[in-house]
């Protein structure tokens, strides 16, 4: 629930200029993102997020942008635009509505917790002039921007290739209840809480996803923090931890 004060600047600012600019702040593991709020109401033009870059960068952009909207610019889908970041390209992508309670949940508030508006993700290429999708790429920004019109069935920020760590125990088909993402970037997957290490394996985070989905919805746990859960019926219960000697 928003504080009542952000939710009157919210609807002032949607009020007074027809868009409001929201903002989450990232860390060492998670990027930070910017998006709009009223864009679908006032203008009937998707909501518009952008990840990854400065957070005062992706604020002027966005407001950029949305002015152009609330001046009659219409933005599509898949069509490169040179104007909106000087001498680098952008492209507006389709975001699917399994991201919406992931990174649109602000907008979904506006929206009275309906998804019936539609939203695009302003993606930047690099210094190049690649986008994520070509092979060219600088892979070290591959995650700085997490493409939202794909890979619904692995959000993580790895690569589905990473090697991640579980024990005997749970490849024998017993539920995966303790989750750990330790402060090096090591993912463990675990059925018991003092799991046998002696017994441990060795999968990659796309085989351990599969044998599981449901571990999808923690693709958001940060370096030192567990996930644990009563049973695979139960939610999730975050927390940090300290590593053992």
């Amino acid at each position: 629930m928003l504080p009542l004060e952000t939710e009157n600047l919210i609807k002032t600012n949607i009020e007074e200029h027809g868009f409001h600019i929201g903002m989450i702040e990232g860390d060492k593991y998670l990027p930070s993102y910017a998006f709009s709020i009223g864009l679908y109401k006032s203008f009937q033009h998707p909501e518009i997020i952008v990840f990854g870059l400065p957070n005062e960068v992706m604020q002027n952009l966005l407001t950029n942008v949305c002015q152009a909207i609330k001046d009659g610019r219409k933005y599509e889908a898949n069509v490169i635009n040179t104007e909106v970041i000087n001498n680098f390209p952008v492209q507006f992508i389709d975001v699917d509505q399994a991201y919406y309670s992931d990174y649109l949940e602000y907008i979904s508030w506006f929206y009275n917790q309906k998804n019936d508006f539609k939203a695009y993700q302003m993606v930047w290429t690099d210094k190049g002039g690649f986008f994520p999708w070509e092979s060219s790429f600088n892979n070290q920004w591959k995650f700085n921007q997490p493409l939202l019109d794909r890979n619904t069935d692995f959000k993580f920020y790895e690569e589905r290739s990473q090697s991640v760590y579980t024990t005997k125990n749970t490849l024998e088909g017993n539920p995966i209840l303790w989750v750990y993402h330790t402060h090096e970037g090591d993912w463990e997957f675990h059925s018991e809480e003092h799991p046998d290490f002696d017994n441990a394996k060795v999968l990659s985070f796309d085989e351990i996803i599969k044998l599981d989905p449901s571990l999808n919805q923690l693709f958001q746990l940060n370096y030192g923090q567990s996930a644990i859960r009563k049973s695979v019926d139960d939610d999730w219960e975050i927390s940090d931890y300290e590593e053992e000697e």
